[in-house]
C-alpha cells in the first residue's frame, strides 16, 4: 500500500498530476480541488495516497489531507460509486459539505455531482448514514431550516447556470449571513458580493 508521496511536481492535469519520487513519474489522479493546491511545476509537493488494484491496472488517488482519504475510501465502499464518482464527489464540496449533505438526506445536493443520479444519492444516504462521523458539523449549519435548504438548492443551481463551479457556489452559500432573506433574487445578490469580494 502506497500511502502517501513526497516529490517534486512534473505535471497537472485536469484530472490528475505527476509527481517525481526518486526517479519515478507516479500518475497519481486527484480532485480539482487538490489539483488546485498543489503548485507549480517543478516545486516539491506531498499527497496521501490511496492505491487500487484491478485485474488491469494500479492506480493511486491523492489527496490533500488524511481525512480526505478516508472519505475517499468510505465513499467507494457505497454501492455504484466507483473511484471516478468518488473524486467527482470530493472535488464538488469539502468532507465536511458531504458529511452535511448525508446528515440532511440532501439528495439534490448530492445529485448534481456528475457521475450521481437521484437513486445513487439516496444510496449514498441511506449506506453513509450510520458509517461517516456525523459529529462536529457546523451547528448553523445543521439546523438549516427546510425552506433556507431548497433555497440554497435553488442558488446553487443558479450559480452554476452562471458559469461557477459547485464548489464556489457552495462557499458562497456558506458565507452567507444566517438571517439572510429566503428570495432568490436577494440570496442571489448576496452570492454575487460575496464572489466580488473575493
Amino acid at each position: 500500500m502506497i500511502a502517501s508521496l513526497r516529490g517534486t511536481l512534473l505535471h497537472i492535469g485536469t484530472d490528475h498530476a505527476v509527481i517525481e519520487a526518486a526517479g519515478v513519474g507516479y500518475l497519481v489522479y486527484a480532485p480539482r480541488t487538490v489539483l488546485g493546491g498543489l503548485g507549480a511545476v517543478g516545486e516539491p509537493v506531498f499527497v496521501y495516497t490511496t492505491l487500487i488494484v484491478r485485474e488491469d491496472a494500479m492506480t493511486l488517488y491523492g489527496f490533500a489531507t488524511v481525512e480526505q482519504r478516508a472519505l475517499f475510501e468510505t465513499l467507494i465502499g457505497v454501492t455504484g460509486v466507483g473511484p471516478k464518482v468518488g473524486m467527482n464527489l470530493l472535488g464538488s464540496a469539502s468532507p465536511d459539505e458531504l458529511r452535511l449533505a448525508v446528515a440532511q438526506s440532501d439528495i439534490t445536493r448530492l445529485s448534481r455531482v456528475p457521475g450521481i443520479g437521484k437513486k445513487t444519492a439516496e444510496r449514498l444516504v441511506l449506506e453513509l448514514r450510520g458509517k461517516l462521523d456525523l459529529k462536529g458539523l457546523p451547528a448553523a449549519a445543521s439546523g438549516v431550516a427546510p425552506a433556507a435548504l431548497a433555497a440554497n438548492n435553488e442558488l446553487a443551481d443558479l450559480l452554476v447556470s452562471l458559469g461557477y463551479s459547485l464548489a464556489e457556489a457552495s462557499a458562497a452559500i456558506a458565507a452567507m449571513p444566517t438571517d439572510a432573506p429566503e428570495a432568490l433574487e436577494d440570496r442571489l445578490r448576496l452570492a454575487l458580493r460575496y464572489f466580488g469580494g473575493v
